[in-house]
């Protein structure tokens, strides 16, 4: 039915946590695969202790250390996959227990979901384990408000259903972007953009795929106040602006080129 794509790169403890999430979804039918960006061996023991738990297929897609390459292993992970239908997310996101049927539910052909989340600082992060995802009240707005969660009107994704939820969907300022922490396609919309172009280091890569799906006439669709996560607080010392600029470049020269179809994306054996 559908294929979870999950990136990480060294934060075992997030990742575990993330796991949880998704063995107490609502939909059982799915395999998840673990996009590993060059990880040590506790990334390897965290995925092979939570396989003895989880119902689901696991599966570990695993690339060398080489700095940055999210595109490049997100790619491979898209080779593995053996479902028609694409949900990617990130090891450092918690997926409410309804956040593969969303995506499921609201899919469409023509369409790709764009999801956000609602970031949650360092201190309440640490507070949350197994059982608050099991019983969801990690996803409580107040719950979250009490512990330090700055109010803030974006808290709205937390308890938006039905009505409130499509309004709230269909009026938000945020464009329908790709979102790599929250979103999904049909992968033979995937495959024809020929994935994510592995030149790409971090800052804006999950976006300049999401252009060039547009350019083929797939078109973003807003399900942020639909499907759920949190977004576990880490430092990021990955970011580099020189990596930003080029991005950037890139950007500019497929938009002005109008390039669908990346060179330097999927590699098919």
């Amino acid at each position: 039915m559908v294929s979870v794509v999950i990136s990480t790169y060294n934060q075992p403890r997030w990742l575990e946590l993330v796991l949880y999430g998704y063995k107490y979804q609502t939909v059982k039918d799915f395999e998840l695969i673990v996009a590993d960006d060059g990880s040590d061996q506790s990334t390897r023991e965290v995925i092979e202790t939570m396989r003895q738990q989880v119902d689901f297929r696991l599966k570990h897609v695993y690339q060398d250390d080489e700095g940055f390459r999210k595109c490049a292993i997100l790619n491979k992970a898209i080779l593995e996959s053996s479902r028609d239908y694409l949900v990617f997310s990130d090891g450092d996101i918690i997926p409410r227990k309804d956040f593969i049927q969303v995506h499921l539910q609201m899919r469409q052909m023509g369409r790709f979901l764009s999801g956000g989340t609602v970031r949650l600082p360092c201190e309440i992060s640490h507070m949350i384990g197994e059982r608050e995802i099991a019983t969801g009240i990690c996803f409580d707005r107040q719950w979250l408000e009490e512990r330090g969660l700055k109010r803030s009107f974006k808290n709205n994704k937390l308890d938006s259903f039905g009505l409130k939820a499509h309004l709230l969907n269909r009026f938000t300022p945020a464009g329908a972007t790709w979102n790599g922490g929250n979103a999904s396609a049909w992968k033979k919309d995937i495959v024809q953009v020929r994935g994510f172009d592995q030149r790409l280091r971090y800052g804006g890569e999950d976006r300049e795929f999401g252009e060039r799906m547009e350019r083929l006439g797939i078109r973003g669709m807003q399900i942020r106040y639909s499907a759920v996560t949190l977004h576990l607080d880490h430092p990021r010392d990955y970011v580099h602006h020189p990596a930003w600029e080029f991005n950037r470049k890139v950007r500019r020269d497929n938009r002005r080129n109008k390039i669908i179809q990346t060179e330097y994306g999927l590699i098919f054996n």
